[in-house]
């Protein structure tokens, strides 16, 4: 198996991922590697579940590309093969384009008005638009 560089975001196939595979990859992402054992002392605080539904998901997970393990003794430590950033940018723009027909400021628009933004978020957002503007004009790239 050819092993995916997780800086690689060249994929145009939509990352989707469900609750419990996007818990598993939480978990490697903050450790770096980590055994069944270990991700379900983690994601069992919050979901419950069997280690040995964990290790069947990771399975799965393998063979879509999104994971792979060695083996240390007797164990299986396994380790993300996508990047956090890549998913999340992935995932953001597929929810862009099946929910706002691919325009952010839709999305931007139902976040301000069906979400609970307090005043501080709205500044925050504020903030990060004039700093984005500033960078465009500026022809620099921004750093948020």
């Amino acid at each position: 198996m050819t092993e995916t560089d997780p800086t690689d975001t060249r994929g145009d196939a939509p990352l989707r991922l469900g609750a419990l595979q996007l818990a598993l990859l939480r978990v490697m992402w903050a450790e770096g590697e980590a055994t069944v054992v270990r991700i379900h002392e983690i994601v069992s605080r919050d979901r419950g579940g069997s280690a040995s539904t964990i290790a069947t998901m990771l399975t799965k997970m393998e063979a879509r590309g999104l994971v792979a393990h060695r083996k240390e003794g007797r164990q299986f430590v396994w380790r993300p093969l996508v990047a956090e950033d890549h998913a999340r940018r992935s995932m953001v723009r597929d929810v862009t384009a099946r929910m706002f027909g691919g325009d952010p400021l839709e999305l931007l628009n139902h976040l301000v008005h069906e979400s609970e933004i307090d005043r501080d978020d709205l500044d925050a957002l504020r903030e990060l638009i004039e700093r984005r503007a500033a960078a465009d004009a500026g022809g620099g790239e921004e750093s948020a």
